[in-house]
Parts: structure tokens; C-alpha cells; sequence
């Protein structure tokens, strides 16, 4: 009897453990069929009620600036409307194919409200958005549209402003001090790509590069190198004047062109190479073209040629050292310039300021950079001899001859 009750233990045990099993199987399948049951009954899908504030640092930033980004249209007639050679490597040149010679829309671009005058607002853009324009329209933000005033243009920086009435305006853009940027920081673009139809568009990227030169050709078939920044922002046709901003809201340059394919020929695709004014030479060039409807510059007063453009003949009659295979070669120092005495004839230019000059275009830069009554540290070769000399800028280009 006792070795009966010790063998009924186990049993009792296993069949405890195989009700509790089934027990719980059955409760599991029940809570199956309901939840089965419930989904198959429910009512039409709906959006989630949780409501939530999606804010960020370029939300923050947009905010602060995007009313104050504009856009601008250029009127022409079409008899009137000569071919821009410009506009092939720049932005706004949407053209209307139309030959009626009635003033139609000739392109679009965007431009910048940064300041409120009494009963005037000014604006900044490109000069090639504006160029050849019969009449200026902006549409603000809200799309109102008002006729805008050109109040001075620059083709070598291609800047512009542009003068509106303020009654509808009421928010001015801040500039940055666009020396303190860094490689990599954020960048925001604002414009008005492909014109009115997509104004206010932001695409976001980075600094990719400070102090580029980006040479172009404009509409005088003058060969003009700026300084730029370079970003990765999104920058499309129609962009051309719009604002591009840091995470503070404040313009750090004005969008101005992109590179679109390494070249012609090989046809090679390229993203993410936009360009922009940086803003401390907007700023020098804005509060010109508003006290004087113009820049001036100072003129150095030299005729010259590129070293690298030169004959190997030529070259050797400079009597330079082997060494030197880049430079500005002068070749003529004109009269009562301020070259004049300090430069001469032959003498190869290879730096200014520090700063090495390897073509006509690197010495505009620089000396473009500088305003008149500034001195320049002009480094040359005369001969084999390695020269410097420091030339106070007392002219402008105004000053130069016509010859």
C-alpha cells in the first residue's frame, strides 16, 4: 500500500501538469479568437491622433528668412531680347520663345529683401536675372507682385538691386559675416527654381568649400573671375539671387551658378556643385551700387597676357628662370597709372598680396578685391631677377584709356 501511494505521486503530478497545459491552451486560443474577431470587425483605417511639433534647427532658420525671399521676373520684347551668352553657364534663363513685341516674361530668378527705407525696400540679385530687363516684377512671398526699380547693377560681381515699395513687405533678411565659415557646416538654399511655379523652395546641404574661383564669361564676352562658396545644396535654374543661409537664419551668400558637366564633350554628369556670393562681398558691393548706382574699382594700368598662353620662343626671351611656367606677363605699363614706375615691359607677375596669380583673371580677383587708395604687394621677375614692389591703387577703370 505504501509503495502504491508512492507510485500515485508522479501520476498525479503528470496529470495536474497536463490539465494546467490544456488550460492555458485553451485560454491562449480563446484570447486568439478574440483579437482575431476584433481586427476582422474593425472600422476604417484613420490617421494616428498623437499630434506633435516637428521642429528643427533648419525649420528654425527657414523661418526667420523665407518671407523676406522673393521672386524675380524679367520682362523683355522679344525684338529686343539679344542671345545671353551668360545665362548658358548661369541661372534665370527661362526664355519665352514668343516674337511678339509686347513685353512677355523673359526669365525668372529669386532675390533677397534686406532692408526697409521709409517707403522703399531693397532687394539683391543677380545682374544676369535682370539683364536686358524692360520692366522688373517681384512677387513676394504671399505672391503679390509689385514693380520693382533697378537701382545699380555690377556684371563683374553679378550682383544687383532692385528698389520696391515696402508697403508689403515686413520681413528683412540679416547677413552673416561669411569670413567666419567652416568646411562642412550646414548650408540652406532659398529660391525659386524653374521660376514662380516652385518659389520658396529650400533645399538643405553643406559648405563644401570656401574662396573658389569660378571664372565665366559674360554678356560683353568679358572673361570675370569671383570669388565663391561652393555648397551641395540643391541649386536649379531660377535659384540665381536667392538666398543661401546657415542654421541661424542669416544669408551667408547669394546663389549665383552651378556646374552642370565637367564639359561640353565629354558630357559627364556633375551634382551637388552650386556657387554663391559670398555675403561680406555682397555687402561691399550692395552699399556701392545704392550711394553710387555703380562700383568702382581701382585699375592697376597694365595690358597683359597669361605666361602659359606665351610660346616657347616667347618665353625664352623673357630670359625667366625654367622654374616659372605660370604668371601675368606685362605687356605694357600705360601712362600716369599707377603701374607706372614700379612695372615694366616684360616683367612676369606671380603673386599679389601672397597670393599666386597664374592668369588675367586670378589678378582682376585679387585686385578687384581691393578698393581704390588701397596698396597692393606686387610680387615679379624681371629677368631671372625675382622682384617686390608695393603700388598704391590712386585710380580706377574709369581712368584707363581707351587704347
Amino acid at each position: 500500500m505504501k509503495k502504491m501511494k508512492i507510485w500515485l505521486k508522479p501520476v498525479a503530478a503528470v496529470i495536474i501538469l497536463f490539465l494546467a497545459g490544456l488550460t492555458g491552451a485553451l485560454v491562449a486560443l480563446n484570447i486568439t479568437n478574440k483579437s482575431q474577431t476584433t481586427v476582422s470587425s474593425s472600422s476604417n483605417v484613420t490617421t494616428s491622433s498623437v499630434s506633435y511639433k516637428n521642429s528643427t534647427s533648419t525649420t528654425e532658420a527657414v523661418k526667420k528668412v523665407q518671407e523676406a525671399v522673393v521672386s524675380v521676373i524679367n520682362y523683355q520684347s522679344q525684338s529686343s531680347s539679344l542671345e545671353n551668352n551668360f545665362s548658358t553657364q548661369m541661372f534665370g534663363d527661362q526664355s519665352d520663345s514668343s516674337s511678339s513685341d509686347e513685353l512677355s516674361v523673359y526669365s525668372e530668378g529669386s532675390g533677397v529683401i534686406y532692408k526697409i527705407d521709409g517707403d522703399s525696400a531693397y532687394l539683391v540679385t543677380n545682374t544676369h536675372v535682370i539683364e536686358g530687363a524692360k520692366q522688373i516684377e517681384i512677387m513676394l512671398s504671399d505672391g503679390t507682385k509689385v514693380v520693382g526699380e533697378l537701382v545699380g547693377e555690377d556684371t563683374y560681381s553679378d550682383i544687383a538691386v532692385v528698389k520696391i515699395s515696402s508697403k508689403n513687405v515686413s520681413t528683412v533678411a540679416e547677413f552673416a559675416d561669411s569670413d567666419k565659415l567652416t568646411v562642412g557646416e550646414t548650408a540652406i538654399a532659398i529660391g525659386s527654381p524653374l521660376g514662380t511655379e516652385y518659389a520658396n523652395s529650400v533645399t538643405q546641404g553643406i559648405v563644401s568649400s570656401l574662396s573658389r574661383t569660378v571664372t565665366l564669361t559674360n554678356s560683353n564676352g568679358e572673361t570675370i573671375s569671383t570669388n565663391a562658396i561652393q555648397t551641395d545644396a540643391a541649386i536649379n535654374p531660377g535659384n540665381s539671387g536667392g538666398a543661401l543661409i546657415n542654421v541661424e537664419g542669416q544669408v551667408i551668400g547669394i546663389n549665383s551658378s552651378k556646374i552642370s558637366s565637367t564639359s561640353s564633350q565629354s558630357g559627364e554628369s556633375v551634382e551637388g556643385m552650386g556657387f554663391a556670393i559670398p555675403a561680406n562681398d555682397v555687402v561691399k558691393i550692395i552699399n556701392q551700387l545704392e550711394q553710387n548706382g555703380e562700383v568702382v574699382r581701382p585699375a592697376l594700368g597694365i595690358r597683359m597676357a597669361a605666361l602659359s598662353e606665351l610660346s616657347t620662343n616667347a618665353i625664352s626671351q623673357l630670359n625667366i628662370p625654367s622654374s616659372i611656367t605660370n604668371g601675368v606677363v606685362v605687356a605694357k605699363v600705360i601712362d600716369g597709372m599707377p603701374a607706372q614706375g614700379k612695372l615694366e615691359k616684360y616683367d612676369v607677375i606671380t603673386e599679389i598680396d601672397g597670393k599666386e596669380v597664374t592668369s588675367s583673371s586670378d589678378l582682376q580677383s585679387i585686385l578687384y578685391g581691393h578698393s581704390v587708395n588701397d596698396s597692393i604687394k606686387v610680387t615679379f621677375y624681371r629677368g631671372t631677377e625675382k622682384k617686390t614692389t608695393t603700388i598704391e591703387l590712386t585710380k580706377t577703370t574709369k581712368d584707363l584709356s581707351d587704347e
